[in-house]
């Protein structure tokens, strides 16, 4: 067996200092002591406890309840500043919102003793109204304008005869767009056409009987 053989060299003793603070005179609290006052001091201030001991209830977050803008308004002012700057030509102002002036869309010459007179809407069906006149007489008073063809038979008198499409109205996303044909009794095309018509704006055309 081995052990370590001790120092010789003496340990130094280090008295006790009393604390001047460990006195008698020290104040104790007493857990035990119920509590009367509900202030606070700090320093010579004597400040109140404002505590109620009602907990305001926490409003919970959801998602379902809450209401919120339109992000549409948010733009809107500066797409319509933008939609202001926008130049249009008069051949799209009047694709747009339709001709406000009457149409000639020409003369044509036959030897036919009669030709057939169709249209039909060329845009989307909407309820576009028209009426026909021929040599200013109304021979179709009020014509709704489908999809496919619809018309009727007029037979020449000798010379001019002039045929008016008058636009009673825009229909729903306007203006009264429609496709005209006029075919002789031999099956011959004599004129095609469109039109986009404000209401109240005739299209004509004038077939010559030699």
């Amino acid at each position: 067996m081995h052990a370590q053989l001790d120092s010789k060299s003496k340990s130094i003793a280090i008295p006790v200092v009393k604390s001047k603070d460990d006195t008698a005179d020290s104040k104790k609290i007493d857990p035990l002591t119920p509590k009367t006052e509900n202030n606070q001091t700090f320093g010579s201030l004597n400040v109140p406890d404002l505590t109620t001991g009602v907990e305001t209830p926490k409003k919970q977050f959801s998602l379902f309840g809450e209401e919120f803008g339109n992000p549409g308004e948010l733009y809107k002012k500066q797409l319509d500043k933008n939609l202001e700057n926008v130049k249009l030509s008069p051949e799209e102002v009047e694709q747009r919102n339709g001709s406000k002036t009457n149409q000639y869309l020409g003369d044509f010459k036959t030897k036919a003793e009669s030709v057939n007179i169709v249209y039909r809407d060329h845009g989307a069906v909407d309820g576009d109204l028209i009426q026909v006149l021929v040599n200013d007489d109304v021979v179709q008073a009020r014509v709704f304008l489908n999809s496919g063809f619809s018309g009727f038979k007029l037979s020449l008198q000798k010379g001019f005869n002039k045929i008016d499409f008058l636009a009673l109205n825009q229909g729903e996303s306007g203006p009264n767009t429609a496709e005209f044909k006029v075919v002789d009794d031999m099956g011959n095309l004599i004129s095609r056409n469109q039109w986009n018509l404000a209401t109240g704006v005739k299209a004509t055309i004038i077939v010559v009987k030699e």
